[in-house]
């Protein structure tokens, strides 16, 4: 064999031989997993928003983090994923306010009822300087609020008769969010206030443990409650949204440029599930119609009744959430109409 060959043949070796180490080094290096858990189903408004998002985050990495998403409270009741994510062993969830609110109780301001007319209004609060100190609240309890997405305005929901005014709730078990806000509103309207995990929601209704829930048209035609609820009463009687939280024992593991992808996304899913929710709402209503179900529409005047009787709840709750807080939120949704 010649000089020359014997120093080809060593050089096509050595480049074999890189090129497969690259291989090999470039199959060492796995992508980010991410576990993401979410209450309703996968084809609810909160299934494709968590699609969106684990896209996009894909998308956005380069394929160097990939989103597992887990629907159908899968990986636990909002509480449960929350204390999992301040453990450290789930990464990201979405989740309601309300049990935000035992940790920090400032959430509990969204519970108050006929706070916003519009999600225009709603969206100017929770993305302005209010909603992003409530969010860097969470830190010091183990999460990281990244935005929020809509729920939606909560109507009412039962197995009973049509609710026209307030004194139609009498004497019906109505499922409320596990906070006291909730609980003191509806026990002022006259029902019997029952406080329940949405993921046991369902199984209560069709059992008649409860007569009745309240949720955003979307939650309630995605989740069949038609299938237990013959009516339907729009009370537009509180807006709530949902959080996107991180956990901050997983966060502080990331580089500071992982983190910034995950808050792009985010940002991403907010705007698409905001879309998707108000554009599903009107879907909603007739779906639920061509169910059977039988819609009524509290009158204004109703309305301004009910905010009357439930004044004494929302006066005690000012003062235990900080009437500084409230005076602000108020100013803000002021300032958005304007």
């Amino acid at each position: 064999m010649s000089k020359t060959w014997k120093r080809t043949l060593l050089a096509i070796t050595a480049a074999v031989s890189c090129a497969c180490a690259g291989v090999a080094a470039a199959q060492d290096i796995k992508p980010r997993l991410i576990r993401f858990g979410y209450g309703l189903n996968e084809d609810s408004v909160q299934g494709r928003a968590a699609r969106h998002l684990a896209e996009e985050l894909e998308k956005l990495s380069g394929g160097k983090m990939k989103m597992k998403t887990f629907g159908s409270a899968s990986l636990g009741s909002d509480e449960q994923m929350q204390s999992a994510l301040v453990g450290g062993v789930q990464e990201m969830m979405v989740g309601s306010t309300a049990p935000l609110a035992t940790m920090v109780k400032e959430f509990g301001v969204f519970d108050l009822p006929f706070l916003f007319n519009t999600d225009q209004e709603a969206d100017a609060v929770l993305d302005g300087p209010l909603g992003e100190r409530l969010l860097k609240k969470l830190e010091a309890k183990g999460l990281v609020g990244l935005v929020y997405w809509e729920n939606g305005f909560r109507n009412l929901t039962n197995s009973k008769h049509p609710v026209v005014k307030a004194e139609d709730l009498e004497g019906i078990k109505l499922r409320v969010m596990q906070n006291q806000v909730a609980l003191g509103v509806f026990n002022a309207l006259g029902a019997n206030a029952v406080p329940m995990p949405f993921s046991e929601l369902f199984t209560a209704l069709e059992t008649r443990t409860v007569d009745g829930q309240e949720n955003p048209v979307t939650t309630i035609q995605s989740s069949k409650f038609y299938e237990v609820q013959p009516y339907l009463t729009m009370t537009r009687h509180v807006y709530t949204p949902w959080v996107l939280l991180a956990s901050k024992k997983w966060w502080d593991t990331l580089s500071p440029d992982e983190q910034k992808l995950i808050r792009q996304a985010a940002v991403a899913s907010r705007d698409f599930e905001r879309k998707d929710s108000r554009a599903d709402s009107q879907k909603a209503m007739d779906t639920l119609k061509s169910h059977g179900m039988k819609i009524n529409v509290v009158s204004d005047e109703e309305i301004a009744r009910m905010r009357q009787k439930v004044q004494p709840v929302v006066d005690k709750y000012t003062q235990e959430l900080g009437p500084e807080l409230v005076k602000e939120l108020q100013d803000e949704i002021q300032k958005a109409r304007g």
